[in-house]
């Protein structure tokens, strides 16, 4: 039996991207940089998935900047690259949690938002999350 557990807790890279698909379904990718202990040290990104009603929280939600923690699990996206032929990966995270962190102060203050954010207490209240 293996394990394949990724937990992480950093800022938004960017903006999620966000797809809609034709069966109802979307996904939201994005990027999270988790900073080293070290202040001196750059921080590590990874490649954030989320898929469902998660990824509409992110959506709604997430913004370049906001602190999120995740609990996902490690894959390699695999595709032969178009204009040379080459076979092409990129280590993603699925994301299985995602979690809304920080207070309200940083979240308006990543999205540019000062006024009139849904972020009661640092994140939505429990009768706004889907999940």
């Amino acid at each position: 039996m293996g394990v394949n557990s990724v937990t992480l807790v950093g800022r938004a890279g960017r903006d999620p991207e966000v797809r809609y698909f034709e069966s109802g379904s979307m996904v939201a990718n994005l990027t999270i940089a988790v900073n080293r202990r070290s202040r001196d040290d750059e921080p590590d990104w990874f490649n954030l998935e989320i898929w469902g009603k998660q990824a509409q929280v992110a959506a709604d939600y997430v913004k370049k900047g906001s602190m999120l923690g995740i609990i996902g699990s490690f894959k390699l996206d695999r595709w032969t690259d178009r204009n040379s032929g080459e076979e092409r990966s990129k280590p993603v995270v699925r994301v299985d949690r995602l979690e809304l962190l920080g207070s309200k102060r940083d979240n308006e203050a990543a999205s540019g938002n000062f006024g009139g954010g849904n972020f009661g207490g640092g994140g939505p209240s429990e009768e706004e999350v889907p999940f």
